[in-house]
């Protein structure tokens, strides 16, 4: 199957899987995990509407952000960071999705202060406690994200996590409700002065049960790429 097929199949995937939850399927935005993806192709997803493309490489999102200058794409960064390549990262992405460390945060607020610019970025929750992974555990999130209310130069919207891959996706799906209840816990709690809306988590071999546990944005790459179930 081509692109056109490819990306068909999973936005009807996503409205299915919203739908069994009750949810409006407007409600979750797909974010195109563009690592791998050549300009060529995100040329065919742009022509097809695709407006919102998440790259893990400050040097590809460079390259990739002025190749489609003056296109109405909305850039995500989604990839761990480090903090030299911050300076590339702020003037062109709209949301940042892996923030979890302080001197993340401390680089983001010098740039965006800069360019006097709001950046808005997404705490990563490492919620399956994977050695490999970056990310806050759970019981580190609120902390976190009071030393984040200190730089008003950068916005939290929710949280961000990425699950092991598995066989089954059913065997995560505890990890998804996880972040969905310590988000409306933490919204509760900060009492507005913290806008917690978005829940970035679902790839490609789980997306389906994550929008059913209150995905607002799910990362999609390879299934739209290579095809799949």
């Amino acid at each position: 199957m081509g692109l056109k097929e490819n990306l068909e199949r999973v936005l009807n995937r996503m409205k299915n899987a919203a739908l069994r939850a009750n949810r409006d399927p407007s409600e979750v935005r797909l974010v195109v995990a563009s690592k791998y993806a050549s300009v060529q192709q995100m040329e065919e997803l742009v022509f097809l509407g695709i407006r919102e493309f998440g790259e893990n490489r400050a040097q590809d999102l460079v390259k990739k952000s002025e190749y489609f200058k003056g296109k109405p794409i909305i850039w995500h960064f989604i990839g761990r960071i480090q903090t030299n390549k911050v300076k590339y990262i702020v003037p062109r992405c709209e949301l940042i999705h892996s923030v979890w460390r302080e001197e993340e945060l401390k680089e983001i607020e010098k740039r965006a202060e800069k360019l006097g610019k709001i950046q808005k970025i997404l705490l990563e929750v490492n919620v399956f406690k994977e050695e490999t992974k970056a990310g806050l555990l759970v019981e580190e999130v609120e902390g976190f994200l009071k030393l984040c209310q200190e730089f008003p130069h950068v916005e939290v919207l929710g949280f961000m996590t990425m699950a092991p891959y598995v066989g089954d996706p059913e065997e995560v799906r505890w990890g998804f409700r996880t972040l969905r209840e310590l988000r409306d816990e933490l919204a509760s709690r900060f009492n507005g002065n913290v806008k917690l809306k978005e829940l970035s988590m679902g790839m490609s071999n789980d997306f389906e049960v994550a929008i059913e546990e209150g995905a607002t944005m799910v990362r999609i790459g390879s299934a739209i790429f290579e095809g799949g179930k």
